[in-house]
């Protein structure tokens, strides 16, 4: 299937262009404006190519880093499973950690408790480190 990188291109022009990001926190996580990428890279979907990311990093008000979420449930030294009230519902994608600026939010739905977000920062720092 052949990638509408035009389609992208249009909707990224939007977001540049807007003057106020939104206030986020580590740990939260939201729909972003992932895009379309080139490759293996991690794409968001639908018309605004969003995809649920969790905060790892804030750097300060405009940019992050962030790891891409999917509903897979994958269970390798790669991903992290992320757990809805006791149950798991999905992985993080630790291989596809990424900076992101935070025009790119759209809106937060969600946020990993403290335990289950100490436990993805250890094993990110193990597949990093």
């Amino acid at each position: 299937m052949e990638k509408d990188f035009d389609k992208w291109n249009n909707v990224k022009k939007n977001i540049d262009l807007l003057d106020k990001a939104p206030n986020f926190n580590e740990g939260e996580i939201w729909f972003c404006n992932l895009g379309l990428n080139v490759g293996y890279e991690e794409d968001g979907k639908g018309e605004n190519f969003l995809r649920p990311v969790v905060i790892i990093r804030k750097f300060n008000k405009s940019v992050f880093y962030g790891i891409p979420l999917t509903s897979k449930i994958k269970d390798s030294e790669f991903y992290f499973q992320i757990k809805h009230k006791g149950k798991v519902t999905g992985s993080a994608i630790l291989s596809q950690m990424k900076l992101i600026d935070s025009k790119r939010l759209n809106y937060r739905i969600g946020r990993l408790d403290n335990d289950d977000f100490k436990e993805l920062k250890e094993k990110l720092r193990e597949l990093i480190l």
